[in-house]
């Protein structure tokens, strides 16, 4: 009875501060349910809309039809039709397609003679998971092709996975670990870092100080982007070293698209450290911002299934991009030309979120 006692008042003060709190209120009754809504209909492991390629050496009715069951699957969406062989490069490269049905000339007669009309299929391999669920689905269109009709056997798929050609799952995990951890890194780390000074008080001692805001801004994101530096390379040493990641890229270009990346997600974390007052709040709120930019941004899920409101939104995500060009470096081998978009976008990004931070940063020396 005595420990209900001492124990009551506590409690009621607890929840009275959790709801009087504006802020505190949203976090915990409001954007858990949003997030739920949002990861119910985004996070699907099945894969629609598969953008596919078509290569048609042999341009015959029998050929025809079997392009007309790879459409009609509801699983491949029939994005381009190719006319030389130097395309399926440029489109894998790009990332503008999952994969290139190539049909080879003599189809539509190997099939009339019983024999087994080869097809092939050419996967971007840089997402294992994704590649042999496509290799699954097309083999499935492929044998009810060949039973529709009894008096012909139907095609044998032939399939070739580019940029991993094994689908070894780790060669997709281990780099996109890096960027979750990178993320992780910095925009939990630095966020607490700066909350912390401020519940010791020694931001006021440097708010008194002539210093500028955009001094401010360098001296706290500066740090944190060096130390970024230093565990993405320990990181992809330990990638290399014990789980054989290799580097088909511009190491630099690497590098300097990574800090890029860095410098976006320090941002964020002013954004967060300049409106919350305590450790708890930034952790919180940090917690809340990680969690959806993880799954959204390509790493589980493939943003393709998701509904066309949600890819919109991960544009607003900077891992979608760094994921993009890690696996674009990392595993492709390819550079400006090809990773453009993923390139601009991150750069806007950070301009965005360091914009931001600076003007939070103002209110709070205010």
């Amino acid at each position: 009875m005595a420990l209900w006692q001492r124990l009551k008042p506590m409690l009621v003060k607890e929840f009275l501060q959790m709801i009087r709190d504006v802020r505190m209120r949203a976090v915990v009754f409001g954007l858990p349910v949003i997030q739920m809504m949002i990861m119910a209909f985004a996070l699907t492991t099945d894969v629609t809309r598969i953008r596919t390629a078509i290569l048609d050496w042999d341009r015959t009715p029998a050929s025809r039809e079997l392009l007309d069951a790879f459409a009609g699957s509801g699983y491949f969406e029939i994005h381009e039709v190719l006319q030389q062989d130097r395309e399926v490069e440029r489109l894998l490269d790009h990332a503008a397609v999952t994969a290139v049905l190539v049909i080879p000339a003599g189809f539509e007669n190997d099939r009339k003679a019983g024999k087994a009309a080869d097809i092939q299929l050419l996967l971007d391999g840089t997402d294992s998971n994704t590649s042999a669920i496509v290799l699954g689905y097309a083999m499935a269109v492929a044998q009810r092709f060949g039973q529709a009709d009894i008096r012909y056997r139907g095609p044998e798929i032939q399939s070739r996975a580019w940029f991993n050609v094994n689908l070894e799952s780790r060669l997709y995990f281990v780099p996109a670990l890096i960027a979750v951890m990178l993320l992780v890194f910095s925009i939990l780390l630095t966020s607490i870092g700066i909350v912390r000074e401020k519940e010791i008080g020694t931001i006021e001692q440097i708010m008194v100080t002539p210093i500028r805001k955009i001094e401010y801004i360098l001296g706290k994101t500066i740090p944190y982007l060096a130390a970024g530096y230093v565990t993405m390379s320990l990181m992809l040493a330990v990638a290399m070293a014990v789980f054989g990641v290799r580097i088909h890229g511009n190491v630099l270009l690497l590098y300097l698209l990574t800090g890029i990346y860095l410098f976006g997600n320090l941002g964020i974390a002013l954004i967060v450290s300049a409106s919350a007052q305590t450790q708890q709040q930034a952790l919180l709120t940090a917690f809340l911002i990680l969690m959806p930019c993880v799954l959204l941004s390509g790493f589980m899920f493939p943003i393709r299934n998701m509904p066309e409101s949600i890819q919109i939104a991960t544009w607003l995500n900077p891992m979608r991009w760094y994921l993009e060009i890690l696996r674009g470096i990392v595993m492709k081998g390819v550079g400006i030309r090809a990773l453009w978009q993923p390139i601009a976008c991150q750069a806007a990004l950070a301009v965005v979120f360091i914009a931001i931070a600076a003007s939070r940063v103002k209110k709070t020396l205010s």
